[in-house]
């Protein structure tokens, strides 16, 4: 077992492109698993593509991320459903919405994006990787309408969550699990949600190139840094380090049903 599992990374992005293998390899000599994520065709095909060339610890997910939902899903729906065939694919997404600075008819189109990618998790029988960003009450509102097709036990992550302890509440209700990053390790709006989460639904994520933690704040992002997320989050409770990377990965290897 790794001593952590990033379950929300990039490092098939373009900010790699000069280094990305030396990067995995810190990350995997860190014991540091993780799961690339897909954000439309591209990024998706390179995820799958990066995840074969490792015998483990090295996965990826498929989707369409909110933001690219004016591009059309249907037409790749056959497309996004051969490549989570793949066996390194563990969910679909990032999927989800994103209101920010957006208009109606792109509100719409989102929303409907969103619903095809949760068909697509039902057909694959995998959970979700869900992006929100101001936009929590539609999104439970979706999920809710459509639990029948969430996995049953672990229907997906709410990835870089950043709603209300009601909010959480609702996702909780739906079985869902919650990951968090660097932002934990340089301010204290997220100590009451993460309390109220509790640890047995908290999971770690990088969201490299995003979000560095301190001290790498302003620099690339990379797995090899979610020791220090760990760190900030284990102060929150009260607890060692070492309590946190197990507890996280035990409920990420469950979610992500990682071997």
């Amino acid at each position: 077992m790794p001593k952590f599992i990033d379950v929300h990374a990039h490092i098939q992005f373009a900010a790699y492109v000069d280094d990305m293998d030396a990067v995995i390899k810190r990350s995997l000599d860190s014991e540091v698993w993780l799961v690339n994520v897909g954000t439309q065709r591209d990024t998706s095909a390179k995820a799958v593509e990066v995840a074969k060339k490792y015998k483990e610890g090295v996965y990826a997910t498929i989707g369409l991320h909110p933001i690219h939902a004016e591009k059309s899903y249907h037409d790749d729906y056959e497309y996004y459903k051969k490549l989570g065939g793949n066996a390194q694919v563990l969910a679909v997404g990032e999927c989800g919405l994103d209101y920010y600075r957006l208009s109606e008819e792109t509100k719409k189109k989102q929303e409907e994006v969103f619903r095809a990618q949760i068909d697509l998790a039902s057909n694959l029988k995998k959970p979700l990787m869900v992006h929100c960003r101001n936009a929590f009450p539609d999104l439970i509102n979706i999920l809710r309408a459509n639990k029948s097709k969430l996995m049953r036990d672990y229907p997906g992550i709410t990835h870089f969550f950043t709603g209300t302890i009601e909010d959480a509440k609702a996702l909780m209700e739906l079985g869902f699990y919650f990951s968090f990053g660097g932002a934990t390790t340089f301010t204290r709006d997220y100590d009451k949600v993460l309390k109220a989460i509790t640890l047995e639904r908290i999971l770690l994520e990088t969201d490299a190139p995003y979000v560095s933690p301190v001290p790498f704040r302003g620099k690339r992002n990379e797995p090899a840094y979610i020791s220090y997320t760990a760190q900030a989050i284990a102060k929150v409770f009260g607890l060692a380090p070492h309590i946190v990377a197990e507890k996280t990965t035990e409920s990420a290897k469950k979610v992500l049903r990682i071997k």
